[in-house]
């Protein structure tokens, strides 16, 4: 748990360009700056990405470090113990995808999520009905 008031997450360092790294010829200097990295200068995808995928994770650190602040040490650890021990619980046989306990701990129990809806068979196969219709007729 870091100990920050961030609300949004940081964003990526930022990586060398060639621009940034041409001597007077317009050429990279790799006496001064080191090899070039074509990964770092291919690479297409931009900020954006890495700021939604550590966005829970964000808000999540600045609850507990609010929690921290307001109620002292123990509470975000005794909330950090629950998570991990509700977490660990086997699942029930009637619903294996959810863990409706872990939902509430987390917050997220009154969000509705794509998985809730679809039990984790979001990217299952698609329906396809004439071959459910001749499933039907031939039995």
């Amino acid at each position: 748990m870091e100990s920050s008031l961030r609300i949004v997450p940081a964003s990526a360092p930022k990586s060398a360009t060639i621009q940034d790294t041409a001597n007077s010829l317009g050429l990279h200097d790799t006496l001064q700056y080191g090899p070039r990295s074509l990964a770092a200068e291919v690479q297409s995808e931009g900020n954006l990405r890495t700021r939604l995928e550590n966005w829970e994770a964000t808000q999540d650190n600045l609850k507990l470090t609010l929690e921290r602040n307001l109620s002292g040490m123990h509470a975000p650890l005794r909330r950090l113990m629950e998570r991990k021990i509700v977490g660990t619980t086997p699942h029930t046989l009637s619903a294996p995808q959810t863990n409706l306990h872990l939902d509430i701990l987390m917050g997220r129990d009154e969000t509705i999520d794509v998985a809730d809806v679809f039990l984790g068979r979001e990217t299952g196969p698609a329906f396809d009905a004439h071959n459910d219709i001749q499933k039907k007729v031939h039995t």
